[in-house]
C-alpha cells in the first residue's frame, strides 16, 4: 500500500529537482564565465543525483507515495528540458535533438495522465531508466565549462552521448507506449 504522506524524504528530493531549475536558468546562459558554468554543472549534477536517490530511499524506507510516483517523472522531465533548452543558444545542443527528446517526454507525460485518470500507474521501465542516465551524463558533460579542463573534445563527447540518449529516448518511448496500450486499453474496454 503506497504511503499517503506528502513530506517524505523521496518527495523532498524530487522537490529539489524542481527547485534547482530556476537557479540553473540563472547560471547557465551564453557568455557566462566558467565559474557560472561550474555552478550550473554542480546544480544540474546534484539534481540528477537526487533522481537516483529518491527511488532508492522510497524503496528502502517503504515510503513510496502516489504523489511521488506522479511528480518524480515530471521533475526529471523539467530538469532535463530546462538544460536542453538552455544549451541550444550556446550551440551545445542541436535544437532538433532537444525537440525530439522533449516531445517524447511530453507524450509520455500525457499517457501517464490518461492512465492515472483510469487509476493505473505505469512506472518507468528499465529502458527508461537507462535513457535517463544517458541524458544526465550527456547534459553534465555539455554543461561542464570546457575551459576548466584540458579536454578539447569534451563537448563533442557530450553531443555524442546526447545522440545515444536521444535514440534511447525514442526507443523507450515506443516501449512505454506498448506497455501503456497493454495496461490501459483492456481497462478502458
Amino acid at each position: 500500500m503506497p504511503d499517503r504522506r506528502l513530506l517524505t524524504l523521496p518527495n523532498l528530493l524530487t522537490g529539489y529537482r524542481f527547485a534547482v531549475v530556476p537557479f540553473l536558468i540563472l547560471f547557465l546562459y551564453p557568455g557566462a564565465g566558467p565559474w557560472m558554468g561550474l555552478i550550473a554543472f554542480v546544480l544540474f549534477l546534484s539534481g540528477a543525483l537526487t533522481d537516483l536517490a529518491d527511488g532508492y530511499f522510497a524503496r528502502k524506507q517503504q515510503s513510496e507515495t502516489v504523489l511521488g510516483k506522479l511528480i518524480d517523472p515530471l521533475a526529471d522531465k523539467v530538469l532535463v528540458a530546462a538544460a536542453l533548452i538552455l544549451l541550444i543558444p550556446m550551440q551545445l545542443v542541436p535544437a532538433w535533438i532537444a525537440f525530439v527528446i522533449i516531445a517524447r517526454e511530453l507524450m509520455i507525460t500525457g499517457f501517464r495522465g490518461v492512465a492515472a485518470d483510469a487509476g493505473i500507474v505505469i512506472g518507468a521501465g528499465r529502458l527508461g531508466k537507462i535513457k535517463s542516465v544517458f541524458q544526465y551524463i550527456a547534459l553534465c558533460v555539455l554543461i561542464f565549462p570546457a575551459g576548466l579542463l584540458p579536454l578539447p573534445f569534451l563537448h563533442d563527447l557530450g553531443r555524442l552521448i546526447l545522440l545515444v540518449s536521444m535514440i534511447l529516448t525514442v526507443w523507450s518511448g515506443v516501449d512505454y507506449f506498448v506497455r501503456f496500450r497493454k495496461l490501459y486499453l483492456p481497462a478502458a474496454a
